[in-house]
């Protein structure tokens, strides 16, 4: 990258949610609910769904180009299993 384009170039946190997909059970956020409601006594939890979240950082010319970067990287690299998982920038965050 010359200094030109570094002038240019903006660095980002982007926050990516992988979770499994509705139809699909979910046997780790089921037994997070059992214990979040029969041992802990939190009874107004209706649902947890667990995931991963994905912080990466990326230097692109604007928030629209980072995301464009990062969901071709995820489907080209098969990060997560379409079949099974959904895929969502969650936050893209400027990074002083």
């Amino acid at each position: 990258m010359t200094e030109i384009q570094a002038f240019y170039v903006t660095k980002y946190l982007v926050t990516i949610v992988i979770e499994n997909r509705d139809e699909i059970d979910d046997p780790e956020g089921q037994t997070i609910y059992r214990d979040l409601v029969m041992k802990g006594g939190y009874s107004l939890i209706q649902s947890v769904r667990t995931g991963k979240c994905l912080k990466i950082t990326i230097e692109s010319k604007s928030k629209k180009t980072a995301s464009k970067e990062i969901t071709k990287m995820c489907d080209e690299l098969r990060i997560y299993n379409p079949i099974v998982s959904t895929c969502i920038i969650d936050q893209i965050d400027v990074i002083a």
